[in-house]
């Protein structure tokens, strides 16, 4: 119990940083006084994103070419996660019954930064206990290190008291529009009407 206390603790930590930090890079890069189009943050050509090579939780290679023509919304963590990944999909679950007949255009991905204890067949059977198109991704090592690092996510393995280990990652999810840029950074936590609505201007760009 103390472990996942201090787990939950340490995400909301990263939670935190993980923001000021895109705040101050989005600060420095956008003019004053710029409009705000989207209720999430615009990154629109700011170096996030890049095509991934990862196997899905249903077994088949999966890039990103895979969901061309719909927009995407993806975050990362693991199925062992004590609040923040939970929270996560509960609120992306929400978002696409927001959407109504629009959720046939968008898809969910969720990439583990644990693929060493997050089998295929784990990833689906939790995925799928929020929303039953969702689809859990899984890598080695290597492809899970290039597909953090093409979205700036940290993660990284903590040890536990009992010899085990959990894991630190960064929080948010990304919109993908349908020609494969990653156009907006969702902070964890924020609303989900925020969501639906910065969803649709992509669904009808």
């Amino acid at each position: 119990m103390q472990a996942s206390r201090d787990s939950g603790e340490r995400e909301r930590i990263l939670k935190i940083g993980t923001a000021f930090a895109l705040s101050l890079a989005l600060f420095a890069v956008s003019p004053p006084g710029a409009a705000a189009r989207f209720k999430g943050v615009d990154v629109t050509g700011q170096g996030y994103g890049g095509d991934f090579h990862l196997t899905g939780s249903d077994g088949r290679p999966r890039t990103q070419g895979d969901f061309a023509g719909k927009v995407v919304l993806l975050t990362f963590g693991f199925t062992r996660c004590p609040d923040v990944c939970p929270t996560s999909l509960a609120a992306l679950a929400a978002t696409m019954k927001a959407l109504g007949p629009d959720r046939e255009r968008v898809q969910v991905l969720f990439i583990t930064v644990d693929p060493e204890r997050d089998t295929p067949a784990l990833l689906a059977s939790y995925v799928t206990s929020f929303d039953a198109a969702f689809l859990g991704l899984s890598g080695d090592t290597a492809a899970t290190r290039r597909a953090a690092r093409a979205f700036h996510v940290f993660y990284q393995k903590v040890p536990t008291p009992n010899g085990g280990y959990t894991m630190d990652h960064s929080t948010g999810y990304y919109a993908i529009d349908k020609r494969g840029r990653t156009r907006i950074f969702f902070r964890y936590g924020q609303p989900v009407p925020d969501l639906a609505y910065d969803i649709r201007l992509l669904l009808n760009e």
